[in-house]
């Protein structure tokens, strides 16, 4: 996939993930508001009736049957019914043939003055509905006096009255979801396409100049680690130009180079947005490790270094077989870079529930300040390195730091300036892994 649907997708993700999240809050907040407004209307009209039925000009603490009847009907215009039951839980309003009464367990919380809310007395294992036909939101309020029981007001409305209202919120925020999505995604389009274009700039230019054309110039605005690349690429076309005919080696190198530094930087950005799948399975880390040694012995010839490995015979590990590579190639270049005519010595053993291994070396070493920094991007620990080509990338170590992260293990460093550097990775077999903090 290019890095283009790659932006693109990711943008997206963030977006959808966050109009979700978003939405779902929104949805749960204006349930419970809307059931909450009608409980509180309903309850106040419950406790209004309750203070008629409890004044004092009331002794018995009746109402009367034709005024609670023209109640219901004004009720009805806003489509709220109403029961009442007597102190023996016997339904006295509407009057019924049938022995209507409230559950024995939800009528004790009415005697202890408990007012009880009902959702949907359809779905409410607590009461029988009150209607076959349609299902009502309650709430059942008792009426006390000198601290007894006196009455019990059953109050509903119906359900899809406060359905319809949260429809309506449902409609206004999927509207307003959608234009989010719409407005998310132009603007992801737009950033996409404006990393990747500056990146195939880049690409483009530096096949131009492996061909022998040095009349290229990259315009850059110096506001991310991209415009320094191009920056670079334009002082090294301008100096090619002006170089002797010998100078067309030199130009092939620093020309891989640059793609290099590319395609690492497209590597570091997939692992730290971790969009690489590691394939993970135990295997024996030894034979990785002298596989290694042997690709890179000659490069410490050259550098008069030399490479020993310590370890077992087998030391098994739980890791991606091929980024477990890419993470000790990485430790060893790093160790050649700052080791000449010394030792480098590569250790591997099992510790419980994982595995160990150690990259040292007797090079110039780190201070405290640098051993802070070393695996930043782009950051050297000796920038003077880089003009003699050995610097490379300053990606290694970051690209190190956020695999070992992936795979829930740790890096530790331990230096001191002159006497070398030590790097010590552990991985952890399945099922023990460590989640490691930025």
């Amino acid at each position: 996939m290019k890095l283009f649907y790659q932006e693109m997708l990711g943008f997206l993700l963030v977006i959808i993930t966050s109009i979700v999240i978003i939405g779902s809050s929104t949805i749960h907040f204006a349930t419970i508001q809307a059931y909450s407004q009608s409980y509180s209307r309903l309850e106040g009209y419950g406790t209004s009736i309750g203070k008629l039925a409890l004044a004092k000009d009331n002794p018995r603490h009746e109402l009367d049957a034709k005024f609670l009847k023209n109640l219901q009907v004004v009720m009805e215009g806003e489509d709220v019914n109403l029961r009442i039951f007597n102190n023996k839980n016997r339904q006295v309003y509407p009057e019924t043939t049938m022995n209507w009464a409230l559950p024995q367990k939800l009528f004790k919380q009415l005697k202890n003055g408990k007012t009880v809310r009902i959702r949907n007395d359809h779905e409410d294992g607590r009461v029988t509905s009150f209607s076959n036909k349609d299902a009502y939101t309650s709430v059942i309020v008792p009426w006390r006096s000198n601290g007894k029981l006196v009455g019990v007001i059953w109050i509903g409305s119906r359900v899809q009255n406060v359905e319809q209202m949260l429809v309506r919120e449902k409609h206004n925020l999927i509207t307003a979801l959608l234009s989010s999505l719409v407005i998310g995604g132009l603007i992801s389009f737009i950033l996409s396409y404006y990393i990747s274009r500056k990146i195939k700039l880049l690409s483009s230019a530096t096949k131009k100049v492996a061909q022998g054309d040095f009349n290229v110039h990259l315009k850059h605005k110096d506001t991310d680690e991209i415009d320094d690349l191009a920056r670079n690429f334009n002082i090294m076309v301008n100096a090619l130009k002006e170089a002797k005919p010998k100078s067309i080696a030199l130009m092939h190198s620093e020309t891989k180079r640059l793609i290099r530094l590319v395609n690492e930087n497209l590597d570091y950005e997939k692992i730290r947005n971790n969009k690489i799948s590691l394939i993970q399975s135990r295997f024996n880390a030894t034979e990785v490790l002298t596989n290694l040694l042997t690709q890179m012995k000659q490069k410490a010839i050259q550098k008069n270094d030399k490479l020993i490995l310590d370890c077992p015979s087998e030391v098994e590990v739980y890791a991606d077989k091929d980024r477990f590579t890419q993470i000790m190639v990485n430790l060893v270049q790093n160790a050649l870079q700052f080791t000449e005519k010394e030792k480098i010595k590569i250790s591997a053993w099992r510790i419980k529930h994982g595995a160990q291994f150690e990259i040292a070396d007797t090079g110039i070493g780190m201070s405290q300040k640098q051993m802070k920094y070393i695996f930043e991007r782009f950051y050297k620990a000796d920038p003077s390195r880089a003009k003699i080509g050995s610097g490379e990338s300053g990606l290694g170590l970051s690209i190190v730091l956020s695999l070992i992260k992936q795979h829930g293990g740790k890096i530790d460093v331990d230096s001191e300036p002159g006497k070398g550097a030590k790097f010590t990775v552990t991985l952890y077999d399945k099922g023990y892994k460590e989640f490691i903090k930025d």
